[in-house]
């Protein structure tokens, strides 16, 4: 029986995952417009496929970041215009947030921005191979957050 403490496989995998995140942000980052930074595309391009608002705790919890981090990621994005942040008429404590037409249009130049990067890797790589791929990222994505939505 393999020793658990030092599985080959399992090392070999978070190895990849690890240098293809690192390589991944850091080629899109200099890509990305001047002044957004990837935490800013992420909640941009978040709020666009969810097409409605979400409180900064939903928000946080999608991302798997303490409430801070969200706050500040937020506090710039409303500084550029790029969402609305709004009371929640119902209980004041809580707060809303919503893309603005600013913000899509920023997420959109983002989008446009990366896209021939992206493109052009799973050009290379061939789109047969990254569809058979993603179930296993999916998965992978899936364990690893199970159970982390009260740890933040």
């Amino acid at each position: 029986m393999a020793d658990p403490t030092h599985d080959p496989l399992a090392v070999a995998l978070f190895s990849e995952v690890f240098m293809a995140d690192q390589l991944a942000r850091n080629r899109i980052s200099r890509i990305l417009p001047k002044g957004m930074e990837l935490s800013h595309f992420s909640v941009l391009n978040h709020l666009a496929h969810v097409a409605d608002e979400r409180t900064p705790a939903q928000l946080a919890d999608a991302f798997h970041v303490t409430r801070g981090a969200m706050t500040n990621t937020l506090s710039k994005l409303e500084w550029a215009g790029h969402v609305h942040i709004r009371p929640d008429w119902d209980d004041a404590r809580r707060k809303f947030v919503a893309l603005s037409p600013s913000g899509r249009a920023a997420r959109d130049a983002a989008l446009a921005a990366i896209a021939p990067l992206i493109g052009d890797v799973v050009r290379a790589i061939g789109p047969d191979r990254v569809r058979a791929a993603l179930p296993v990222l999916r998965e992978l994505r899936v364990r690893l957050g199970a159970g982390t939505e009260t740890a933040q």
